[in-house]
């Protein structure tokens, strides 16, 4: 599988990622997906602190111990949980951070963190704070780059502007492309994104049609042109989800596509998917099919 670096760093990553937020929590069957996910040429593996209460990271450390040095592990920080309640309160703060890290790496059962990203941000924050964090991790040895999850624009450019991060968690799909009006000038800064939600809730797979019948639409989408459009994207390629997958990872800015899968044969299916040759005029025609909003909020 193609690697790529995640901005100005040394540190590679699989064209195609594992998001683990979807692991199962039982270790076994979460291990047989992340062994396949190695046996397929997949290095990245992504998670957060926040999901399931730090649960997540536990199951992903147990299953990548092993595999530590040939892996990149990234992990996110800002979302600060209760563990007695469902609370869940925004702290960008540099305490927070250089605190929660600890937690994180004893979860993962490593000592450092490849990516360490901010699972959010608002124009509110104090970034200088949360930047003097990520470098003061830096320099300790406890992580070799970091980056955010964002959507926000002017957070985007504050960061880009600001800080030395690596890369850009940003949601892109054919079903959402308002990233597009941003990938120049991130990839021009020198700096790449990496995708989250590319197949769009399986609205961008085998099982898209029978997905949209159960939604009320997505984005922009209402729910019979959603149908409309899945039914022309499937006329352009025999596998909407290769579609998908190559249609995101057109741009160069675009270094790694993190895919969820709950199964080892619905990782098998995008790695199917992944290797399947899509032209550039079939991604031409798909893009001419779906919509390229932009970001309405958050732009001041």
């Amino acid at each position: 599988m193609k690697k790529n670096f995640l901005g100005s760093s040394e540190i590679e990553v699989s064209e195609i990622g594992l998001g683990c937020m979807s692991l199962p929590t039982d270790a076994k069957e979460a291990s047989i997906i992340v062994d396949e996910a190695i046996a397929q040429g997949i290095n990245y593996f992504d998670t957060a602190d926040l999901y399931n209460k730090g649960v997540n990271e536990e199951v992903v450390g147990k299953a990548l111990k092993e595999h530590r040095k040939d892996i990149v592990l990234a992990t996110k920080v800002g979302n600060e949980w209760s563990a007695q309640t469902d609370e869940v309160k925004w702290n960008p703060t540099k305490a927070y951070i250089k605190k929660q890290i600890h937690a994180s790496l004893k979860r993962l059962q490593t000592d450092y963190i490849d990516l360490y990203q901010l699972h959010g941000g608002m124009i509110t924050d104090d970034a200088e704070e949360t930047i003097e964090a990520f470098e003061e991790l830096k320099e300790e040895g406890l992580i070799r780059a970091y980056g955010i999850s964002s959507i926000r624009p002017n957070v985007i450019r504050r960061f880009l502007e600001k800080s030395d991060i690596s890369s850009i968690m940003m949601q892109y799909s054919l079903l959402d492309r308002r990233p597009e009006e941003l990938l120049d000038s991130i990839g021009q800064a020198g700096k790449s994104v990496v995708t989250r939600g590319s197949l769009a809730k399986g609205l961008l797979t085998g099982e898209g049609l029978q997905r949209a019948g159960k939604m009320d639409g997505y984005m922009g989408y209402g729910a019979e042109e959603l149908k409309t459009t899945l039914q022309k994207l499937s006329a352009v390629h025999d596998n909407l989800h290769a579609l998908a997958l190559q249609s995101v990872l057109q741009h160069d800015t675009v270094s790694s596509v993190v895919a969820g899968a709950s199964s080892a044969d619905q990782l098998k299916a995008t790695i199917k998917a992944y290797d399947m040759p899509v032209s550039p005029e079939q991604i031409k025609e798909a893009k001419e099919l779906t919509r390229q909003d932009i970001y309405q909020d958050h732009r001041e």
